[in-house]
């Protein structure tokens, strides 16, 4: 998957998944589906940072609405804050298929780093 759009507060990734993401039971693993949203909500947070600063995921929660497999086709993945502070953020995502049906959905907490030195 890429990042597709970016904005303060606001990221997209898009990506296809693949056979080689299935797993045993012929789906798609709910590893990518975490990767791809924690992806999302992390860079949505990291949008709002100001120079110098860093931030780690502190805890995630996902959803799987859907199964996913190869047929499903390119998914889109939004992440969004909900709230920046000092020191803490939270944001939310949204991953859908190319006609907008919910897949997959999550929340996210992040802890914000102040700069080094």
């Amino acid at each position: 998957f890429t990042l597709t759009e970016a904005e303060h507060g606001f990221v997209v990734f898009e990506g296809t998944p693949r056979h080689d993401f299935d797993n045993p039971l012929g789906t798609i693993h709910g590893g990518w589906t975490a990767t791809l949203l924690d992806s999302a909500m992390a860079c949505a947070v990291h949008s709002t940072l100001k120079a110098g600063q860093s931030y780690t995921t502190v805890e995630f929660k996902v959803n799987c609405v859907r199964p996913i497999t190869q047929a499903t086709g390119r998914v889109r993945c939004e992440g969004k804050v909900i709230a920046a502070g000092r020191t803490i953020a939270t944001s939310e995502g949204r991953l859908v298929d190319a006609h907008g049906k919910l897949l997959a959905h999550g929340v996210e907490t992040c802890i914000i780093l102040a700069p080094k030195g």
